[in-house]
This record gives structure tokens, C-alpha cells and sequence, in this order.
């Protein structure tokens, strides 16, 4: 409802004599935590410093002032309080007409038209298969991607991938020793993985294996034939596996980038850094970052021995994103961990002197953990992707089985990815990005409460009320909707482009998990207590019908932001 708040703010700068500006009006403007309070909130605390009288004198005294705009009904004074209740018809008319006309477009907008935005995701090494920690990078990477597109962003998904360094030198090595030649008998990025967990299970007893595993590096940075011919070979078994993975979860990438082909272009970056003395070198020959008295560690940039680090890769490969695809802004989506290390490197950005380096954003988010702990990949106590991607369509196909026992196993099978899918996005999404999270998988497929298999039983609700119900009205009487439920439903509707444009804004995809939560809520309460086919009369049954059918284009919007499948038939 931003132009009715706009309108709101214009009248109370006029009541309080422009004591307040509309713009800082506007920016105090609340929503009430209770929908009977109404739909905005002026709190006067603010004028009570400026004219000095009592915040309640303010606000009855401005409730009997204030000129209302034509879409306001009242302005009520409670306590501290000035609140304004918005016309249910109003809202109605332009919430329900908007959502059918624009249909799938419904809560897209330009504001970031013009703005060229690279989301990097995923970005997995080449040693091991994805593993549950991916899926809610996965998660995130696309849902973020989803806002920005739909707020007008033009947006690039690159996923960077890992493909050398010490930990791809591990695995190798491994398999020169163990390996006997062998091809993938299994998944092949799985067949990768176990050699890297092959790798730290021998150095535990053998450390010099560590010693081997650089000296194999220093190898492929000095083009060794065989050694690159190895690391092309488990490269490929590695992206294969990737490519299955990601097709299954739906990760879409426009851009794919490799590491390999960045290590060795930041020797000017490198140069630019020691000649202005942002850079230096230490007594062991390292190149190191000067940052302490920016209150950071100093960091360093490139080792001793002059083979190359994460971070040497990243000054090439960040230079090269904006000037290549002449960025507004570039956004990596990396986990809580890697907090100080973008820190550092957008710091060295400054240092530097390049002025895109204020538009480097880190989208971070907390760890996964499990029943048993922090996952470990060199350990192999890492739960792996694919494994559970299956075993929560497993529980999905087995819930399906109990509810729908006379459905065939291609439709039941078909029916569980899609929910075990939406399971695993929406339990990665739902929180706060910020926060930790707990994952178990027996709670993600719950047909009840938070979960993405709700929305989707929500949604399905929906279309097969209207599927009853055959052809709606083309123009129902929207001012017939005057329950509690529907109010609510009308409201939320209204709210869901400012909704979006928050969680774009803010790169925060769970307001939109909790709006549509709510939604669905709200929408369950009106379907077990409202009739809607057969309501009191045809007008009320048409009007209903429409409310129904924008609740589901918007659930089903929502749902295609986070990258969730809406389906009609659980």
C-alpha cells in the first residue's frame, strides 16, 4: 500500500504544520502489529520532542485535525497512536483486480531497472560430490536471483567453481596412489569424493602425504603433462556429477567460471599492490595484504613459494566480473565462515582504489548442522546431496501413499519430487538467512504448519475449490467481501509487491516464507469457516471465487520466487 501510505503522509505534513516532513512521515509510518488496529500506525513520540506536549495529546489532537485521503475510512487516536484504517472495498477492488489481470506478473516492478546485478552460488570444489551445506547455498543463490529479476534487476547466476588448489591436489593424489586406473563405478562425483576422504584417512597416519599433495600443485601450476591430464580427467568425473545434481534441484546458472582460469592472471593486481603499499612481503617471501590498521588481520595474498591462494584467484576473477559484464553491483552468496575473509578482500578492493569495490556484497548465512553436528567433508560425515534429495522424496512418496493410496507410482513418484523439493528449499529459506540452522528431514515434509509442502497443499486447495466451481463471474462485486478472513486475505494480497520489494531490497528471500505462511494461514481459517460455492447468494459465491483465485496466484508467485514448484493435485 506504499501510495496510500504516500497519501497519508502528505495530509499529517499538512496537520502538524510541516513540523515533519511527508518523506520523514512516511518513514515513520507503521504497521500494526494486530490487523483490528488498522493498517498503519503514526507514532508521535517524535512530534512530542518537537512541539513538547504528551505523544496521546498529539495523537487525539491530530485524529480531529488530519485530512483523510479518499481511500482512508478513519483515523482512530489510541493512546500514543495516530492509526489509519483503509477502505476494505477500495483495497479489494485494486488488490483482486490487479492480481487476475497481471496474473504470473503479479508483485514484479522496476526498481532496479537498469541495474546490472552477478549473483555467484553454489561455487563447488572439485574433490567431493554437493553436499546438504550446497542446498541451502542452492537455495539462497536462486531465490535471491528470483527477487532481483522480478524487482526489474538484470541478473547473471555465475557459479565458480573450485576446480584447483590443494584440495583437488589431495584427491589426485589419492588416486594416483590408490586409484589403479579405475573409472567411476558409482556417481562420479561420489567416486571423487571418496578419494579425498581416502586422502585424510592415510595422512592421519602418514603426514608426509600433505607434503606430496603441495608438491603435486606446484606440478599443475608449472603445466605438468600427466598432471593435468589426471586433473582434467577427475575434473569432468567431478562436473558431471555436478551438472545431475543441479538439474534435479533446479539450480540454473548463466555464467560458469573456473578458478583455473584466474589463479595466475592477479600477478598485476599482485604488483599494483606492492608498488602502492597496500601489499608487501614478508620474511618468508609471502605477498601479504596490509590491514590492521583498518581493524582486520593482515591477509595474505599469495604464498611463499608463489603458488597461488583462494584469495589470489579472487583479486583477477572480481576485476574481471565488472569490467566484463559491466556490473552495478556483484553479490556472492557464501556461508557465515568466509565473514573476515570478504571483509579483507573488499577492503583490499579500496586499498586499491577501485571504485566498484563499495558495490561488492556478501549475502552470508549461517551454518547446517545436523542431529549429530557440523559436517565434516574430509571425515565423509557429510550428508550428500543426492542422498537427500532421496530420502526426503522418499518420506514425500510415502506420505503421498497414505493420502492418495489409489494414485500410480509414476504419478506419486512425479508428485514427491516436486514436494520433497519444495521440503528442503522452504526449511533452507525460512529462517533468517543469519541464523544457524538445525536440519532434519522428518520435520521439512509435514503437510502442516511451516513447510513447503503446506504452501503447495494450500495452493492445491485452492485450484480445486475453482476447478468445483467451473467459470467465475468476469465482473464479481468485490465489495461483498466483508469477513474478518476476507479482509485479512484482501490486505495480504494488496501488501505482496511491497512484501517483494523489501525481501529484494534487503536480499532477504525469508519475507517472503513468512508472508506466504501467513497467507496461507489466513486463506485455511476462511476456507473451513466460509462457504464459497455455496454462499448465501451467486454475487457472494462470485466474489468469494475471485478471492480465491488471487490467493492462489499469489501463493503460486510466491512460490515460483523461492524457486518452489506450485502443484494443483498433491
Amino acid at each position: 500500500m506504499a501510495e496510500v501510505k504516500g497519501e497519508i503522509a502528505k495530509q499529517l505534513e499538512k496537520a502538524v504544520e510541516k513540523k515533519l516532513s511527508a518523506q520523514e512521515i512516511e518513514a515513520l509510518l507503521e504497521v500494526p502489529p494486530q490487523p483490528e488496529l488498522g493498517d498503519f500506525a503514526f507514532p508521535c513520540f517524535k512530534l512530542s520532542s518537537i512541539l513538547k506536549r504528551g505523544p496521546q495529546e498529539i495523537s487525539k489532537d491530530l485524529s480531529e485535525k488530519v485530512s483523510l485521503p479518499k481511500t482512508v475510512e478513519k483515523a482512530v487516536s489510541v493512546g500514543p497512536y495516530l492509526n489509519f484504517f483503509v477502505k476494505r472495498d477500495w483495497i479489494a477492488g485494486q488488490a483482486i483486480s490487479r492480481v487476475l489481470k497481471e496474473k504470473d506478473s503479479f508483485g514484479a516492478s522496476k526498481m532496479g531497472k537498469g541495474k546490472k546485478v552477478m549473483v555467484e552460488y553454489s561455487s563447488p570444489n572439485t574433490n567431493k560430490p554437493l553436499h546438504v551445506g550446497h542446498l541451502r547455498n542452492d537455495s539462497n543463490g536462486m531465490a535471491v536471483s528470483n527477487l532481483l529479476e522480478a524487482t526489474g534487476h538484470k541478473v547473471t547466476k555465475a557459479n565458480l567453481i573450485n576446480d584447483r588448489g590443494i584440495h583437488i591436489s589431495k584427491s589426485m593424489l589419492a588416486y594416483q596412489k590408490w586409484g589403479k586406473n579405475r573409472k567411476p563405478n558409482k556417481k562420479s562425483d561420489h567416486f571423487v569424493g571418496d578419494f579425498y576422504v581416502l586422502f585424510n584417512e592415510h595422512a592421519k597416519k602418514n603426514p608426509s602425504l600433505e607434503t606430496e599433495a603441495q608438491f603435486l600443485l606446484k606440478k599443475w601450476e608449472n603445466s605438468d603433462k600427466e598432471t593435468l591430464a589426471l586433473w582434467k580427467k577427475m575434473n569432468k568425473w567431478a562436473f558431471d556429477g555436478f551438472r545431475e545434481t543441479y538439474n534435479n534441484f533446479g539450480s540454473r546458472f548463466d555464467v560458469w567460471l573456473k578458478e583455473s582460469d584466474f589463479f595466475n592472471k592477479a600477478k598485476p593486481l599482485i604488483q599494483k599492490g606492492l608498488d602502492s603499499g597496500v601489499f608487501f612481503e614478508d620474511d618468508n617471501g609471502a605477498i601479504v595484504a596490509r590491514l590492521e590498521h583498518h581493524n582486520l588481520p593482515d591477509k595474505v595474498v599469495q604464498r611463499a613459494d608463489g603458488t597461488s591462494i583462494y584469495i589470489t584467484n579472487d583479486l583477477a576473477l572480481t576485476k574481471h566480473k565488472f569490467e566484463k559484464f559491466k556490473l552495478d553491483k556483484a553479490i556472492w552468496v557464501v556461508g557465515s565462515e568466509q565473514n573476515l575473509y570478504f571483509q579483507q578482500l573488499f577492503r583490499i578492493f579500496e586499498q586499491l582504489g577501485f571504485k566498484w569495490a563499495k558495490q561488492c556484497k556478501h549475502h552470508t548465512y549461517g551454518m547446517v548442522y545436523l542431529p549429530e553436528g557440523k559436517m565434516k567433508s574430509r571425515e565423509g560425515t557429510v550428508v550428500d546431496a543426492d542422498d537427500l534429495m532421496d530420502e526426503v522424496s522418499a518420506l514425500a512418496e510415502k506420505e503421498i501413499k497414505k493420502r492418495y493410496p489409489k494414485l500410480s507410482k509414476a504419478e506419486r513418484e512425479k508428485r514427491a519430487k516436486a514436494i520433497s523439493l519444495a521440503a528442503i528449499k522452504f526449511y533452507m529459506l525460512r529462517i533468517d538467512e543469519i541464523k544457524d540452522l538445525y536440519f532434519n528431514p522428518k520435520e521439512t515434509i509435514s503437510f502442516e504448519g511451516e513447510t513447503g509442502p503446506y504452501l503447495q497443499y494450500s495452493y492445491a486447495r485452492a485450484k480445486s475449490i475453482l476447478r468445483k466451481a467451473g467459470k467465475a463471474a468476469k465482473k464479481p462485486d468485490l465489495s461483498l467481501l466483508q469477513s474478518d478472513f476476507e479482509k485479512q486475505i484482501v490486505t495480504m494480497l494488496y501488501n505482496f509487491p511491497e512484501t517483494v520489494e523489501k525481501a529484494a531490497s534487503s536480499l532477504r528471500p525469508h519475507k517472503i516464507c513468512n508472508f506466504l505462511v501467513e497467507l496461507a494461514s489466513v486463506f485455511n481459517s476462511f476456507y473451513h469457516n466460509t462457504p464459497v460455492i455455496k454462499a448465501e447468494t451467486p454475487e457472494l459465491a462470485s466474489a468469494r471465487l475471485a478471492l480465491v483465485e488471487a490467493t492462489a496466484q499469489v501463493l503460486k508467485n510466491g512460490l515460483k520466487l523461492l524457486n518452489i514448484q506450485p502443484i494443483e493435485k498433491m
